[in-house]
């Protein structure tokens, strides 16, 4: 038997409250937003394997959605194989979704982003020593000829 208690404290639970901003944009469906929102928690490592996911119920409370919208972004996470349903006790994260996000997002960062970003690394003739050195510091390099 579930204990509803311990799971309502389980660390899952709080992020998914403080974290899911209630704001929509629009150019998006919501039921997309929702399932992008789940997909950041599990890459952030915020939704670990076998955690539990809050009811429909609960996230169309919170967030003030219809449950069926809800239940269409969780649906996809079903499909993506991320998810997994368990008669009568809900929805958990399936083992691996976190690496098979990874790949995904990487594969995709490579195809999508990188080329522009490439593009204007090379505009601007920056050198590996200085992408190297900015991502080490959070910024750009003391040399590369910021204020100063």
């Amino acid at each position: 038997m579930v204990n509803y208690n311990t799971i309502a404290a389980h660390h899952a639970y709080a992020p998914l409250k403080d974290i899911m901003d209630p704001e929509w944009n629009d150019s998006q469906p919501i039921y997309r937003q929702l399932r992008d929102r789940v997909v950041a928690m599990i890459l952030d490592g915020l939704l670990l394997e076998g955690d539990p996911l809050p009811s429909v119920r609960t996230v169309a409370a919170e967030n003030r959605v219809n449950p069926l919208t809800v239940l269409k972004g969780y649906q996809q996470l079903v499909d993506e194989q991320l998810v997994e349903k368990r008669r009568g006790l809900g929805l958990f994260i399936n083992a691996g979704a976190r690496e098979v996000l990874l790949q995904a997002e990487r594969q995709r960062f490579l195809s999508e982003q990188w080329p522009a970003v490439h593009a204007t690394i090379q505009r601007l003739g920056l050198t590996p020593q200085e992408l190297l050195a900015a991502a080490e510091t959070g910024g750009p390099s003391a040399k590369s000829g910021g204020e100063g």
